[in-house]
């Protein structure tokens, strides 16, 4: 996506504060690492098992949205700047993200707002992912296959780093870099309302033997007590199949976060039997 309206500045600004934390010493990274009830901070996310092999990658994930679930001990102060430049960042993604999902709602068949009405209260989350250099760059993932719980993630990646890939028709296409644009992920969400017309995208991320790379998502997703299932109206004729259960969001998100990422498992377990 171009022509989003975000400004120059407010990206570099992010990116720039993000190399400048990932290049601190673990031990100053530390001061705002994960806890082991919270996935917010510092760390690594989606650890199932001791006896797996982790992504290549460090990451940095906090809730921005709504600023009354922010848990700001996770929130770093070195650098300074750091804090603004998620803030700002956060606040125009934020506007561009409820405009996408105003048009999804349209192509969907309904009102502009019902979309953003039915999350009940839009929650953001923002994540940025490291991605240290490889010297075996074929034998480690950055990130794992997996789609995203999200109902849409937008997604910044570095200008001159290609490591994104879409799985594409059962081949993985790598997403080339266009400066100052934003990648617009589906999400499980529309995935389930859409009843499967429209799927989240499964992706993964690769490493380089040179480059170090950061990318920068960010999630928008319901209230944890939002029930999510396919429309009455996207169901495309009486009797035909609900591919997916009710669930309420808070319990997919969650079960999603106990398993390691594996493409498309968490929509496949959203499913109803055959």
């Amino acid at each position: 996506m171009v022509n989003h309206g975000v400004a120059t500045e407010v990206l570099q600004g992010m990116k720039d504060a993000a190399a400048k934390f990932f290049e601190l010493p673990v031990e100053e990274k530390n001061k705002v690492a994960m806890t082991s009830d919270d996935i917010k901070g510092y760390g690594h996310a989606y650890v199932a098992s001791e006896e797996q092999i982790l992504d290549w990658s460090d990451l940095l994930f906090l809730i921005v949205y709504p600023s009354q679930y922010r848990k700001l001990k996770f929130w770093p102060t070195t650098p300074e700047e750091y804090k603004e430049a998620i803030e700002a960042y956060s606040i125009e993604v934020k506007r561009v993200g409820e405009e996408l999902i105003r048009h999804i709602s349209l192509i969907m068949g309904m009102e502009k707002d019902a979309l953003l009405a039915l999350h009940q209260e839009l929650v953001q989350g923002v994540l940025v992912n490291y991605y240290p250099p490889c010297s075996m760059p074929d034998k480690v993932l950055g990130k794992s296959p997996h789609s995203d719980t999200s109902t849409i993630t937008i997604l910044m990646q570095e200008d001159n780093v290609t490591g994104l890939q879409i799985r594409k028709e059962g081949e993985w296409v790598p997403v080339k870099p266009i400066p100052n644009a934003l990648i617009v992920n589906v999400g499980d969400v529309v995935e389930i309302w859409s009843n499967g017309k429209y799927k989240s995208i499964e992706h993964r991320a690769v490493t380089t033997e040179s480059k170090a790379r950061l990318s920068y998502a960010t999630f928008l997703f319901p209230h944890d007590d939002v029930e999510v299932e396919p429309f009455d109206h996207m169901v495309e004729s009486p009797g035909y199949l609900r591919m997916y259960k009710k669930v309420r969001y808070g319990d997919y998100l969650r079960q999603s976060l106990k398993r390691k990422m594996e493409g498309k498992a968490h929509t496949n377990a959203a499913k109803t039997a055959s």
